[in-house]
């Protein structure tokens, strides 16, 4: 075979060969394929910094709370923060919020400290889970990227293959030149479904086991922080049940 013709088969069995000849099937699958791997990976970046970012700032939170400062005084620096909180000041926000909003009810009577209780755990509650949906969105794309990629290179193999059994019978030539691109065409887009695949199914694990993690240091920080204000709850309803006596 002569140099040119062995450099063309080169060319052509290339990747950029292979999708320029691909029929309009074919290119369809590469393409999406190709758009799901740099959208999962844009995905596995950005929960990789967020989740880097929301521990760092639970730690000097939890420093801070856990320093014996002011806890009012805490809140009034959060509150007046012009930027997102992180999930943990954010719950820890929004409880001392009900608390102020109750405190005074409850000292005249007018609330049961039991029911301010249930108040302050359900908006705590609210707000870790509103943190946690913020968190986790788009998370399910990856999980459907490393569900259907796989499927959806098979089925561009599938076309690829019907396509070169369709050169051969067309051409009566079942030469190695006839045969090669379309089989080529076919197992890139097998290749490209296992590249958007592996790495979409490897990081959801990874960011899921993550995240649960972080969700559960939410839930501690919020039964110890409901349970300091439950006892300030129980010496406020004491003092009322005293003066009321």
């Amino acid at each position: 075979m002569p140099t040119g013709s062995l450099t063309a088969a080169a060319t052509n069995l290339s990747m950029f060969g292979l999708f320029l000849q691909a029929d309009f099937v074919v290119k369809t699958v590469i393409i999406a394929l190709a758009m799901a791997s740099v959208w999962s990976w844009a995905i596995i970046f950005e929960k990789i910094m967020l989740l880097r970012s929301a521990k760092e700032d639970a730690k000097k939170f939890e420093a801070q709370f856990w320093s014996g400062g002011s806890l009012d005084d805490m809140f009034e620096k959060l509150e007046a923060r012009p930027f997102r909180l992180d999930p943990m000041s954010a719950i820890f926000v929004a409880a001392m919020r009900e608390w102020r909003r109750s405190s005074g009810v409850l000292e005249t009577g007018g609330i049961h400290g039991t029911s301010l209780s249930q108040r302050i755990d359900r908006v705590m509650q609210i707000t870790m889970d509103r943190e946690m949906d913020r968190m986790e969105k788009r998370m399910t794309f990856l999980a459907s990227t490393g569900a259907v990629s796989p499927f959806i290179g098979l089925f561009g193999t599938v076309w690829g293959i019907m396509n070169s059994f369709h050169n051969i019978g067309a051409s009566s030539n079942t030469s190695l030149a006839v045969v090669a691109p379309g089989i080529a065409e076919a197992l890139f887009a097998t290749a490209l479904g296992l590249v958007a695949a592996i790495p979409a199914v490897l990081a959801y694990n990874k960011l899921s086991s993550d995240m649960n993690r972080y969700a559960k240091t939410l839930e501690n920080f919020a039964g110890e922080f409901s349970t300091i204000l439950s006892r300030q709850i129980d010496d406020t309803a004491s003092r009322t049940e005293k003066r009321s006596a």
